[in-house]
């Protein structure tokens, strides 16, 4: 327990700094790390991936408080969005947690490794979303904030990823889409963590200090770090050539895409 209380220190110190600085969220780096511990650790096979996004979920509330404060302090976050999204996230974000209990541990790791590879490919490329033509409807809100909920919640990630380049191609300016999805993470990691909570009460072979799925040493220990080098990373990206270095984490991603076929 202590080992991976410290290694999660250093892994909140690295998430966040790099959440800050390229704009991601910090599941992107939280589950594959987790999952390559948890199995060092000799967390049973099939509870190692489920326990990582479980618990990357759960960091994320956290952070999200955090940045969603710092983007209404701008008066970046277009509150009527938010409201139009929530509900289908919320309710996306708790099948998700179901979905992946029932899936097995390789199942919801292959889904990870492809994640990580599209990311890899984006940021390797420099994606940018572009704007449509027309604002979306709220049914059309309901539809794709459910389905990102559920994605989001399976894979233990803020949902910035997916939910960005949606509101931009319905006209929405990047930095209101941005400010949108950090408040967005809140309800995702909110609904995702209480279904992983519940939903693993009863699990068999838990190591000791899991709350459910959330395994709670790593919680705290990423927690302690994040919030502030998340802070710091934004302030890098100013400073530092982010698009550049994109390309770097890029080949990151897909190193680490690469080990997680054998954990």
């Amino acid at each position: 327990m202590i080992t991976i209380f410290l290694v999660s220190i250093l892994l909140g110190t690295v998430s966040g700094l790099i959440a800050g600085l390229f704009g991601v969220g910090g599941g992107l780096i939280i589950v594959p790390i987790l999952a390559v511990v948890f199995a060092a650790q000799g967390f049973p096979a099939d509870l190692v991936m489920i326990m990582s996004v479980a618990t990357s979920l759960a960091t994320i509330i956290l952070t999200s408080i955090s940045s969603v404060l710092a983007h209404h302090r701008l008066n970046s976050v277009l509150w009527p969005k938010v409201k139009n999204l929530a509900p289908g996230i919320l309710i996306g974000a708790g099948i998700g947690a179901v979905v992946a209990e029932q899936i097995t541990g390789n199942i919801l790791r292959y889904v990870f490794i492809v994640y990580l590879l599209i990311v890899g490919v984006q940021m390797a490329i420099q994606f940018k979303p572009k704007p449509g033509r027309e604002p979306s409807s709220k049914a059309l809100d309901f539809g794709a904030s459910t389905i990102i909920g559920l994605f989001s919640s399976l894979l233990g990630i803020g949902g910035g990823t997916l939910i960005v380049p949606f509101l931009v191609h319905f006209q929405t300016p990047i930095r209101n889409a941005v400010a949108v999805a950090s408040a967005c993470g809140l309800p995702i990691a909110f609904a995702g963590s209480i279904g992983y909570a519940l939903l693993g009460k009863d699990a068999l072979q838990l190591p000791a200090w899991s709350l459910g799925y959330i395994y709670l040493p790593s919680f705290f220990g990423i927690v302690l770090t994040s919030t502030y080098t998340a802070m710091l990373g934004a302030k890098l990206a100013h400073k530092l050539p982010a698009e550049k270095l994109k390309r770097y984490f890029s080949l990151l991603l897909f190193v680490m895409a690469t080990k997680l076929l054998w954990v």
